[in-house]
């Protein structure tokens, strides 16, 4: 007997053995700015080696997301974590991914155990890097937890539920949402006159974080030769270009979440009318963990379930949200089938698995075919409700299960007016007027945006008053950092202040008029968008007293423009100030003046630095410029930082200048020429 048990457990050995990726079949290649270009026969043996680069430079915040992702943030950094952690016991992610799993392609499901497989073997050799042992080893669903809890904050559901919990279910729940969005563009050789089609990859994310920017180029012999940029943790690129086509994203918003206000039986604790009929909610517990002063105190708090979704209760009633988000676990196959994709038939063919919740999505490929849509996965909704307000949970009328099909979104393909764009605006402006789609052929109730932004606006005016876009002019559009004339926010009408006499306000004359005669370039040595940079910030207080028109009064602006002279004179102990001056790029001990502002194209919004400079995090994060030919495919880009998170590593801050003065580097996805100016090549043991 024991003779049979060893010959088993033998026979196990062997079989793990031979299921594990062999990592001397797998070459990481960093060229000069420690972008890993990972080659190897398959697309697993490739995920393997994108897992332990991306370990090599930022495991310890990819560590934080899957915490995150797996409900023991809170175990690693206290109450700060808890919140996710609720979220993702609340969404149910684990259930939902053992009760999906089965729906992967199943080359899809060797994609994500070769990934998985690269973090742990990394995580046992550097075992003094480990946050918290409890999450290891990672698994492939473990990995989907944390999508999970992504697409749910993505989809905005978060903040539903944060409304629910403050008893502010109100709307708008967000005045300025498109002044950090991204920018996409699109131009087809009508326009460039050439045998050149343009895509520009023009991402507006946090600087640093879970949902920042790293970039690789992966290629296997399994049709794999893609260059772009991910998240910490996502086994494959979410932007960028193979050698047939790319696509890149912006953030949408269309309605993608819906609370409902349950009827509660009048006697019946937990109780819910539909129709009538008696339902009773399912009752669970959040089991959470929060580290406090070294110790890790558990905690339990309720929620529930009804048939329309994850449920609580505050002060006013009972509520459920709802989002297409948790009712499936495929978005990211659908990107690595865009990732596989050499036409633009297979490209729209990855769409149609309606797995992504939202965003933009801007496309151009070799054989000329732009293409823009405002993707998602829309639910198709009873007429008759206000569904942008809470909607009644008490009638299976308002239960929605079916979603619009991937042609009924808001699209344009190959326009004639030879581009496409989006910056977070309207779906139903994205090229020229004759191209664009057509409110009125959509639900109202999908509640798409109508509104143009400050970016919009530039963009289109750029994009429309020269024919010819050549690659240099291609380039200026896209580094344009001059805001429109006049201003166009959409949460806010700000134009009044150059109405203003300045003889009128003889104490705030000289900043007034700094404003007034500023060319509106957002450049780091003017002194104009100095000055309006520090009135911008100081308006925040004043956006509450706003009329439904949301104009500002010369009264607001009046005490606006006190408060900003009060500070410059106080920060920096003159009447002036250059742009650069008061906002920096700032990573480690290194720090730049730095262009842009909230809402130009090249935007950037900061946050406070020390002696009333602020430090930019959110804004120009990853760009990629991308020329299609018939025969070859180039590829420019920069990050804002580094490629590594590490603060040791050369790579931590060194394309800050590039990224600083408009300047890229050259990505190739022709082997030979990465070896050219490779640095180190070596297998990920």
């Amino acid at each position: 007997m024991k003779k049979i048990v060893l010959l088993l457990f033998l026979l196990c050995i062997s079989f793990k053995n031979f299921a594990q990726i062999n990592p001397d079949n797998i070459e990481i290649v960093r060229d000069a700015y420690g972008v890993p270009h990972i080659y190897a026969a398959t697309d697993s043996e490739v995920a393997y080696g994108f897992a332990w680069a991306q370990a090599e430079d930022h495991f310890e915040l990819l560590q934080k997301a899957y915490l995150a992702g797996n409900g023991l943030l809170g175990k690693l950094i206290g109450l700060k974590g808890a919140g996710a952690d609720f979220l993702v016991q609340l969404i149910e992610a684990e259930k939902t991914v053992d009760e999906q799993y089965h729906t992967l392609d199943k080359d899809f499901i060797k994609l994500l155990e070769g990934f998985t497989e690269g973090l742990n073997a990394f995580a046992e050799k550097h075992p003094n890097e480990i946050l918290k042992k409890e999450l290891f080893p990672i698994t492939p669903k473990k990995l989907l937890h944390y999508t999970q809890l992504q697409l749910f904050i993505s989809n905005g559901a978060d903040k539903l539920v944060k409304g629910i919990v403050d008893n502010k279910l109100s709307w708008p729940y967000e005045i300025e949402q498109d002044t950090k969005g991204s920018n996409l563009m699109a131009i087809s050789r009508s326009r460039t006159q050439s045998e050149e089609t343009f895509l520009a990859i023009n991402t507006h994310q946090p600087l640093e974080g879970p949902t920042s920017w790293y970039e690789a180029h992966l290629v296997s012999k399994e049709g794999t030769n893609m260059i772009g940029a991910t998240f910490p943790g996502s086994p494959c690129l979410l932007t960028g270009a193979n050698e047939f086509l790319g696509w890149t994203h912006t953030v949408n918003y269309p309605d993608k979440a819906d609370v409902f206000a349950l009827e509660m039986h009048p006697t019946k604790d937990d109780v819910y009318l539909v129709d009538g009929v008696e339902y009773l909610l399912e009752k669970y517990k959040a089991k959470l963990s929060v580290k406090f002063l070294g110790i890790n105190i558990p905690i339990r708090k309720k929620f529930y379930k009804s048939i329309y979704g994850p449920t609580l209760k505050n002060k006013t009633g009972v509520y459920s949200v709802r989002t297409p988000s948790i009712t499936n676990i495929n978005a990211l196959e659908q990107w690595w089938h865009m990732n596989k994709a050499t036409n633009f038939t297979e490209f729209y063919s990855a769409l149609e698995m309606k797995a992504l919740p939202g965003y933009n999505i801007g496309y151009a490929d070799k054989n000329d075919t732009i293409f823009y849509i405002s993707n998602g996965k829309i639910p198709i909704r009873a007429s008759g409700y206000d569904w942008t307000d809470v909607v009644p949970g008490n009638t299976r009328k308002t239960l929605w299960d079916t979603y619009y099909d991937i042609q009924d979104l808001p699209q344009v393909v190959s326009p004639t007016s030879g581009f496409v764009y989006n910056a977070n605006h309207s779906p139903f402006k994205s090229s020229g007027a004759a191209d664009n789609p057509k409110a009125e052929n959509f639900s109202k109730d999908m509640n798409f945006e109508t509104y143009d932004n400050n970016r919009s606006t530039r963009l289109l005016k750029l994009l429309q008053e020269e024919e010819l876009i050549n690659y240099k002019r291609f380039k200026s559009i896209k580094y344009d950092h001059q805001f429109p004339i006049p201003f166009h926010y959409n949460f806010m009408d700000i134009n009044p202040l150059f109405a203003m006499k300045s003889e009128d306000y003889p104490d705030v004359r000289i900043l007034l008029e700094e404003i007034q005669n500023w060319d509106r370039i957002t450049d780091p040595a003017s002194f104009g968008a100095g000055a309006y940079a520090v009135l911008y910030y100081q308006l925040q207080p004043f956006y509450d007293a706003l009329g439904a028109d949301r104009i500002f009064t010369e009264e607001a602006l009046y005490k606006a423009l006190k408060k900003t002279k009060k500070y410059i004179n106080r920060h920096f102990h003159k009447e002036r100030v250059q742009l650069g001056d008061f906002q920096k790029l700032v990573r480690g001990s290194k720090e730049l003046p730095i262009f842009g502002m909230p809402d130009v194209v090249t935007a950037m919004r900061g946050e406070p630095y020390g002696d009333g400079r602020l430090k930019i995090t959110h804004g120009e994060s990853y760009i990629g410029l991308v020329r299609f030919t018939p025969t070859k495919t180039y590829y420019e880009s920069v990050i804002s930082y580094g490629n590594s998170r590490r603060p040791e590593s050369p790579h931590y801050t060194d394309q800050m200048e590039l990224y600083a003065n408009f300047k890229t580097k050259t990505m190739s996805f022709d082997r030979a020429e990465v070896l050219k100016t490779a640095v180190t090549n070596y297998a990920p043991r």
